[in-house]
């Protein structure tokens, strides 16, 4: 029977010895040779009538090797399930350098590897600080919500001449002077496309363009008519650099091409019911309520979004496990197949490390938590990335056997059901972990959140790039 013996090398690391008396893997070969002897395909011979000699003679060193490192594989996996080792990555096998395997004078071998240990993880949630964001919402961003919401389902016509300041006026630019051909042969350059609101014109120019009609054009000087960002992009519509101060002195013909304008809708109840299908809101005040709601909620959900991003940093950078790290190199070095040199390993360890350390906390809170993923788990979240892909740009009516289709295609999918459950379980764990950290409650304002999340992600970027 095989033994097998273990000794402390290092830190979480350990040497594994693997001792094979024939008895253990000569029945295997022989099931083997006679396996092959059923299925070779050999000329002169009848499928299945090969003699077993042959076979022998042919393939026996063959299958005797691998038969014998197939039972030295079994024992050793076997050993770690009976033993309850948690190791990290696979067992290494060591130098076996003396190791030959001989067909005709089977002997006793004896194979060593070393492994490791997966370090001991105690994380208390309840010691993890963390900030809780709370997002007023004012009366300004409530009245900007508003604001779009009637942009989104206003009513855009076409007026016969530019009266209002919210007119789009849509024009044909040329600079002055580039329209004819420099010289025979070369063609005109054609008039770039641009649009602007009157509201966007410079205040003294305004009345240049106020009560023109399609195919009237109108001659300014660019600096004095556009400012700021719309003269930028007007500049960027004629392909001019706009950090050359001289361009702004050039002048400009717009011939108009079209006249718009979006009135926005009127708030009453047609709107309401636009916004919010079948809840019967009937006044302004229970409508902008129904707003503020929906964006606290979105709020909320960022703020959760936010604590989640903490829990992860703190378990990542302030908590050190454990690692033996020099196994781990030499766990890479091997699986590199020896393309990674001793530098590129030095910096990924780093990375290799951190991955390690999230798999094995997040591993052991979703067990201390009992957090699980069900089937429909999977499903929902199969659904909802689908829908997602649409851009809620497909009615569910009507659909609803093509979706549950496709959601049970991307259900036999190995690899999504892979990633989503990993996405899955960490989303769960971070929900349960919110409720057990400890939280202080920060108010802060819209701007200020967004731009800290937004400054957080191009860290975050930029980490992921090195």
């Amino acid at each position: 029977m095989a033994t097998i013996t273990r000794e402390n090398i290092a830190p979480l690391n350990d040497k594994l010895v693997v001792t094979l008396k024939k008895e253990d893997y000569l029945p295997a070969v022989d099931k083997s040779i006679k396996q092959y002897a059923k299925t070779a395909n050999i000329q002169g011979f009848r499928k299945g009538m090969v003699p077993a000699g042959l076979i022998r003679k042919m393939y026996g060193p063959g299958i005797f090797q691998e038969e014998v490192l197939r039972t030295v594989d079994n024992e050793i996996n076997k050993y770690i399930g009976e033993e309850k080792l948690a190791i990290l990555a696979q067992p290494i096998p060591l130098e076996n350098k003396d190791i030959e395997f001989d067909f005709q004078n089977p002997k006793d071998y004896e194979f060593a590897f070393e492994i490791g240990l997966q370090p001991e993880v105690n994380v208390d949630p309840k010691s993890i600080n963390v900030t809780r964001y709370q997002i007023d919402v004012t009366d300004q961003i409530l009245d900007e919500e508003v604001d779009r919401l009637r942009q989104r389902y206003g009513n855009y016509t076409n007026p016969e001449t530019v009266e209002d300041e919210n007119a789009i006026i849509s024009a044909e630019i040329t600079l002055d002077g580039q329209t004819a051909p420099a010289e025979e042969g070369q063609e005109a350059t054609k008039p770039a496309d641009t649009a602007v609101t009157l509201k966007d014109i410079a205040k003294g120019q305004q009345k240049e363009f106020k009560g023109k009609k399609v195919g009237d054009t109108v001659t300014v000087e660019l600096g004095k008519a556009f400012k700021g960002e719309i003269l930028d992009r007007v500049l960027n519509d004629l392909k001019l650099d706009k950090t050359d101060k001289e361009n702004a002195k050039k002048t400009a013909t717009l011939n108009i091409t079209k006249i718009g304008l979006l009135e926005p809708a009127t708030l009453d109840e047609k709107l309401f019911d636009q916004v919010y299908p079948g809840k019967e809101i009937k006044t302004e005040e229970d409508f902008k309520t129904a707003i503020k709601e929906d964006i606290g909620k979105y709020y909320q959900q960022q703020a959760s979004g936010q604590i989640h991003d903490q829990i992860y940093h703190h378990l990542t950078d302030h908590v050190t496990l454990d690692m033996p790290e020099a196994f781990l190199k030499r766990w890479m070095k091997l699986s590199s197949e020896g393309k990674k040199t001793e530098e590129e390993i030095e910096k990924d360890v780093v990375d290799f490390k951190k991955q390690l350390q999230w798999a094995l906390i997040s591993s052991k809170l979703s067990s201390d938590n009992d957090v699980k993923v069900d089937a429909q788990d999977l499903k929902d979240f199969a659904r909802h990335q689908l829908l997602s892909y649409l851009g809620g740009q497909m009615s569910l009516q009507g659909n609803e056997a093509w979706i549950d289709e496709y959601v049970n295609k991307m259900m036999a999918d190995k690899k999504f059901i892979d990633d989503a459950h990993g996405q899955i379980r960490i989303g769960k764990l971070f929900e349960v972990l919110e409720g057990q950290v400890a939280a202080k409650d920060q108010p802060i304002s819209e701007k200020e959140f967004t731009e800290m999340v937004q400054k957080h992600q191009h860290e975050h970027h930029h980490e992921h790039q090195h």
